[in-house]
């Protein structure tokens, strides 16, 4: 059970305790001063055997919240027991408008100041005109702060006079009349999936919007803490909320309140199943963070890209890279044409990459940069095309491997570039964090474009080689060296494999290790009996068969889902990451230390090395008592990205230091070895 089911199950343990305390802490509620007072109140100028109204004004103290509806997350929402007359009958509970407050990552839906719960009432038909009528109820609430939460109760009583007016009353009642979300005059549609639930919400196009939300009244059936995006198509408003992982229902019909602004407005709306329309034109939502303007984020994306060219994350591809540069010393001619299909390789593949991202979180999946990696299949696959490469760098065997022929290709630069880009991209550096972060908010086409100036500063220092002569004139001549240069760059693409075998290891455990291997060490001696067939000068093609057979057999018989992998070993005393474990350490004063890690990401094992693992942060932690929140992206995890989104981050390394008092700092993503000993001793 993940961190947040764990989280939801324990609230709704507390919810049901909630209720009982209600019960039977009643005569100490009754005693003791209520936070959220109470009073019941009847409209003026009632009729016999007609409806009327009655409201329940509720008064919270500072720093005190009452609850809607549908609680959220936690909480709970009022409950009342009416003593009416013979003949009258109440209805349901009409509540204004809510809005949300985030507390340890639960969501809850709150009214921090006064308000009002109507409720419809039907008068007795045989009431006489001046008649007094008494009412009678038993309310019940919880009135919470940020920090605790306290059952209360109350016996409300009021009289409804029949026909009697009163200006004063009709204009407060009138107030809270407005208070209420108005009802929309049309149905709504809803779509629900597996990971979310579309509605499309008849809206004119002249309504405005700021920062909406939707908040429904059943329970159980989206994550409430989720952000909500929403885009509006001609008079249509389309909502898309990711479902609830927490023993999510499926009702046949939606009841919920469109939450129009930061002023109280709303309407009511009822959705059924029906056609949900996609596009639309992107809207911000209450959960969309402000955003640099567009020219500033693709400038960050192209800074991004040309410095990730010096991350750690490249280096085990330097092999790509500088065979492109010493076939970038041939002529003018064929030098412009591999930069242009190796950008575009790049650029391509950064393209897609982006592109799968998008779609996948569109559909309701927790996922952010580097998402590949996180998939135990792709490592393999990864690792089998490295143990080629390395192959073929070492002459076991003669084939066009993209990018690899002695004679080079615009074909082999593209290729190069798509695997460059795939393998180079799961870490993220400076500037391209915030831009990657940007992405994932904005709409599909700037998102896209922001992964397009990242592949195309990944690209730029070998687009510069190939179109500024002084540039590749400084590089070595094309000879026999680039022979033995080859056989060289199969060292660091032998680490690769190496590092990916470490990498399968650790995400699937030995079992899984040992039967990637196996199926590794076949590849090649395949291989090695193609080259063996290629220089006695017979068909290749059995062995090359036999070597495609073995690749495809590993990915397809390896299953797809790993074991979890193991948590990792620190000097540092670490906790296992959560949205509750980061506010209680925040609510005991102390500082926090939030380290996002991940075992592919090399800048993240760099850091761990130079400036986390090392026996000066640990004494600096001890003495400043620390608590370290460590969290382990190396699989899949939705509240860990969620995290990173709410950072404005895409991906790995991540590094977040909370003082005792104050807002949380984001460290930079090359950390030195004093920094973290310097903010210990800072507090």
């Amino acid at each position: 059970m993940n961190s947040r089911r764990y989280s939801l199950f324990l609230t709704r343990i507390c919810q049901l305790l909630a209720a009982f305390a209600l019960l039977l802490l009643a005569p100490v509620a009754m005693a003791a001063p209520n936070h959220i007072a109470a009073r019941l109140v009847a409209a003026p100028g009632a009729e016999a055997g007609k409806e009327t109204t009655l409201a329940i004004a509720m008064s919270p103290e500072k720093g005190w919240h009452g609850y809607w509806l549908n609680p959220g997350d936690a909480g709970l929402g009022m409950q009342l027991d009416w003593s009416l007359p013979e003949g009258a009958r109440a209805g349901d509970q009409r509540y204004p408008v809510p809005h949300t407050l985030l507390v340890a990552g639960l969501m809850n839906h709150v009214y921090e100041s006064d308000y009002a719960v109507l409720v419809p009432v039907t008068l007795p038909a045989d009431a006489k005109p001046g008649a007094r009528i008494p009412i009678r109820v038993k309310a019940q609430w919880l009135a919470c702060t940020e920090e605790i939460c306290v059952p209360e109760r109350a016996e409300l009583a009021t009289e409804v006079v029949l026909g009697k007016a009163d200006a004063k009353a009709e204009a407060k009642f009138a107030k809270w009349q407005r208070a209420l979300p108005a009802p929309l005059d049309a149905p709504a549609t809803k779509a629900l999936a597996a990971k979310t639930l579309r509605l499309a919400i008849p809206l004119p196009a002249s309504v405005e919007l700021e920062n909406p939300h939707v908040f429904l009244a059943q329970d159980k059936v989206v994550d409430y803490a989720a952000p909500q995006t929403f885009a509006r198509k001609d008079d249509t408003l389309l909502v898309t909320i990711p479902r609830a992982d927490f023993a999510p229902r499926d009702p046949e019909v939606l009841d919920g309140v469109l939450k129009l602004d930061g002023f109280g407005n709303g309407l009511a709306f009822t959705a059924k199943t029906g056609p949900v329309p996609s596009g639309g034109i992107p809207l911000k939502g209450a959960d969309t963070p402000e955003l640099p303007a567009l020219p500033w984020l693709l400038l960050a994306a192209l800074a991004g890209g040309l410095i990730l060219n010096i991350m750690p994350c490249v280096f085990p591809i330097l092999s790509l890279k500088a065979l492109s540069l010493a076939r970038a010393g041939e002529s003018e001619a064929h030098a412009r044409i591999e930069g242009l299909a190796y950008t575009a390789g790049v650029v391509v593949a950064c393209l897609a990459l982006g592109g799968v991202l998008l779609a996948l979180r569109a559909g309701g999946e927790q996922v952010g940069w580097a998402f590949q990696l996180q998939e135990p299949v792709v490592v393999v696959a990864l690792l089998l095309l490295a143990a080629t490469i390395t192959a073929n760098l070492l002459g076991l065997f003669e084939f066009a491997v993209p990018g690899f022929a002695s004679e080079g290709s615009p074909q082999g630069a593209f290729a190069t570039g798509l695997l460059a880009a795939f393998v180079a991209t799961p870490c993220t550096g400076p500037f391209m964090a915030s831009a990657m972060g940007a992405a994932l908010l904005l709409p599909v086409v700037p998102a896209l474009a922001l992964f397009a100036a990242l592949g195309l500063g990944i690209a730029l220092p070998f687009l510069a080689v190939a179109f500024v002569p002084a540039l590749r004139t400084r590089l070595p001549r094309p000879g026999k060296w680039m022979t033995t240069f080859r056989r060289w760059m199969a060292l660091p693409m032998g680490l690769t494999a190496l590092a990916l075998g470490w990498l399968v290891w650790k995400v699937g455990g030995e079992v899984y290790f040992a039967v990637t291997l196996l199926f590794a060490v076949l590849l090649v001696l395949a291989l090695f009996g193609v080259g063996r067939a290629q220089r006695k000068g017979r068909k290749a093609r059995p062995a090359a068969l036999l070597a495609l057979f073995d690749a495809l057999a590993c990915l397809a018989l390896l299953p797809a889902a790993a074991p979890e992998p193991v948590e990792a070993a620190s000097i540092l005393a670490t906790r296992p990451f959560s949205a509750e474990a980061l506010a209680a350490a925040r609510a005991d004063d102390k500082p926090v230390f939030v380290w996002m890690t991940a075992d592919w990401c090399l800048t993240c094992k760099v850091n761990e090395n130079v400036a986390i693992e090392r026996e000066e942060t640990r004494a600096a932690f001890e003495a400043a008592d620390v608590v370290v929140l460590r969290g382990d992206w190396t699989r899949r995890d939705p509240e860990i990205t969620r995290y990173l989104t709410e950072q404005g981050a895409a991906g790995v390394p991540l590094y977040v230091w909370y003082p005792k008092q104050g807002p949380g700092e984001v460290l930079p993503q090359v950390l030195t070895p004093a920094l973290l000993a310097e903010r210990a001793a800072g507090g």
